[in-house]
């Protein structure tokens, strides 16, 4: 394990701060060939799962199908820490991080997508939380459940 890693870990009410917070995060997916396949994503995150949204077709969707493991990625930079002597190789960034290994679902059942749904638009668009979801746009939109097997978070500068 990476210095770093033992010496600055987030614990896990860092890590879930982290995750209620961050607004964009990098899922992982597996090709058939075998290689990566990463895409940026919005997220809820909700009693331990991760949820994410988006179209019920495409490479995505495909690769989950096929191979359910997963891995997310969630970062914020807070900031540059510049050296004082002014050595660009010492030059250090503030940072928290989080990755998830998991495996991802598809959520089938229509009113544990459209909760999710409402999580999101609270999260993301608060001011139009109020507001009914069409119920062809809940049973359009692929939901994917992530249930996490292990989650590391680590930092750096102050937390």
């Amino acid at each position: 394990m990476q210095h770093r890693m033992k010496t600055h870990q987030l614990d896990r009410q860092q890590i879930d701060s982290l995750l209620d917070r961050a607004e964009v995060a990098s899922l992982a997916t597996i090709n058939a060939d075998g290689t990566p396949y990463v895409t940026p994503v919005h997220f809820l995150y909700q009693e331990g799962a991760v949820y994410v949204h988006g179209l019920p077709a495409g490479q995505k969707i495909d690769n989950i199908k096929a191979d359910p493991a997963v891995c997310l990625t969630v970062y914020e930079m807070e900031g540059l820490l510049l050296d004082p002597a002014g050595n660009p190789c010492d030059t250090n960034t503030s940072y928290q991080s989080v990755i998830l290994q998991g495996t991802a679902s598809l959520l089938t059942d229509v009113g544990a997508k459209k909760a999710v749904l409402e999580g999101l638009v609270k999260k993301y668009t608060p001011a139009l939380s109020d507001r009914a979801l069409p119920e062809n746009m809940i049973k359009g939109t692929a939901v994917l459940k992530i249930q996490a097997d292990a989650a590391t978070g680590k930092y750096y500068g102050p937390c």
